[in-house]
């Protein structure tokens, strides 16, 4: 079974083509009004990823702004989202519209303990050895 992603009934070849305020009037207002407020930080990323767009780098776009709404002009370019230590790789695909870059980019990881020592017992794999 072939599997169609589609963002509010159109295709991702339809929302590339689209204009900014045709997709503005297909988003939450939550996310309408963010992109509508941008600050400096914003703009220069958007003209850094229009930048980017007309030159064919193949290079992922470093950014620290998580809380950026993904346009349908990014679909299928490459970011690195700083977490707060690292920058995570992130492929923007028809899906992600209009969510923030920060929601797959994520700042915690996967807590994995390991097991006490050798001949240690269950109550001193709490206490400092020397």
């Amino acid at each position: 079974m072939v599997e169609r992603v589609a963002f509010r009934g159109r295709t991702p070849m339809q929302l590339v083509g689209l204009k900014d305020e045709e997709y503005l009037n297909m988003i939450n207002s939550r996310e309408r009004r963010s992109i509508k407020r941008k600050g400096l930080d914003y703009k220069n990323l958007i003209e850094k990823v229009e930048k980017h767009a007309k030159g064919n780098n193949t290079k992922p776009i470093r950014t620290h702004i998580r809380e950026a709404v993904i346009l349908p002009s990014w679909v299928g370019m490459t970011f690195e989202v700083y977490t707060g230590k690292e920058y995570k790789k992130i492929v923007i695909n028809a899906s992600m519209l209009g969510h923030r870059l920060g929601e797959f980019g994520f700042t915690t990881k996967r807590v994995i303990h390991s097991s006490p020592g050798i001949k240690a017992t269950r109550g001193s794999k709490f206490l400092a050895v020397k």
